[in-house]
C-alpha cells in the first residue's frame, strides 16, 4: 500500500509544482507523477547533504515541491535545446 500512497503524493506534488512554474507544460499524468516523486527524492538528498534532515527522514511537502520545480526547470531547459 505504501507505493500507492507514494504515487498519489508524488502526483499531488507534481501538480503543485506545475501550477507554480510559468509557461505551458503539456506533459501527462505519468510525467507529472514522476516529477513529483523525483522532486521529493531530490529534496531529501539535498536536505540531508545540507544537514536539514537526518538519514531516513523524508523531505517536507514544501521542499518536495521546490525540488519538483527544480526538476521541471531542468526538463524545460533540456527540452528547448533538443528542438
Amino acid at each position: 500500500m505504501g507505493i500507492v500512497v507514494t504515487i498519489i503524493i508524488g502526483f499531488v506534488i507534481g501538480i503543485v509544482a506545475k501550477f507554480f512554474m510559468p509557461g505551458r507544460d503539456p506533459s501527462g499524468f505519468i510525467l507529472t507523477t514522476l516529477l513529483g516523486i523525483g522532486g521529493a527524492v531530490l529534496a531529501t538528498y539535498i536536505g540531508q547533504a545540507l544537514g536539514w534532515y537526518v538519514a531516513g527522514q523524508p523531505a517536507g511537502f514544501i521542499a518536495s515541491v521546490i525540488g519538483a520545480m527544480l526538476l521541471l526547470f531542468i526538463y524545460h531547459a533540456l527540452s528547448r535545446r533538443a528542438i
